[in-house]
């Protein structure tokens, strides 16, 4: 037995997701490594979801894998962007690039490439800075620290400098790895992004 659907109501059943997306909040991805993944702490007390609060009108998408490296995240990039059509990406990573040695113009180039998928996706970015513990020797750190510098320039997008600014010499704020900040920690970093985020929030 087959039953016709008058055409009025197939038209209102098919607009309804579409009216759905229309009113929906927009996403404010966060794609970044350990430090954005609230590692060691209850993820409730981690920077991105504190950010959360600061942020009503978004939904916060935390993307963010620990142990991801730059090559990493740029293969994984593409399906986060399909699947959440992000309309700012804050883009935290490079740390465990620099931590394991690895070459860094190739860091710079896959940063930037990160940042041109975004675009091309419609999303504004925000680059995350990080600096390097001394112990891997003055040239390196030096060059690790530029690189967020050089890659915002080029690719013109805001750039927080260094997400643990404040807070990166206060030992006790960091969990027993030395490498992590706790969760007393995190609203530093939250604040830290907030400077350079806020001002997106207002852009059209």
């Amino acid at each position: 037995m087959s039953m016709r659907i008058p055409v009025f109501c197939l038209l209102w059943l098919l607009s309804g997701p579409l009216l759905a997306g229309a009113g929906a909040a927009p996403t404010l991805l966060v794609f970044g490594d350990s430090l954005s993944a609230a590692y060691g702490i209850p993820r409730e007390f981690g920077w991105v979801s504190l950010l959360q609060r600061r942020v009503p009108g978004y939904r916060v998408v935390n993307a963010s894998v620990s142990g991801e490296t730059t090559a990493g995240g740029l293969t994984r990039l593409p399906g986060v962007l399909a699947a959440h059509q992000p309309r700012i990406t804050l883009l935290e990573l490079g740390a465990n690039d620099g931590l394991r040695g690895l070459p860094l113009r190739q860091t710079a180039r896959n940063l930037e490439a990160m940042i041109d998928l975004a675009r091309r996706q419609g999303s504004k970015v925000l680059l995350v800075g990080m600096h390097l513990p001394p112990n891997y020797g003055p040239a390196y750190t030096r060059e690790f620290q530029a690189l967020f510098v050089a890659v915002a320039k080029a690719r013109k997008v805001r750039l927080v400098p260094f997400l643990l600014a404040g807070m990166a010499d206060q030992r006790d704020h960091f969990q027993a790895d030395g490498l992590h900040p706790d969760a007393e920690a995190q609203p530093r970093l939250r604040d830290n992004v907030w400077r350079e985020l806020a001002p997106m929030l207002k852009e059209k």
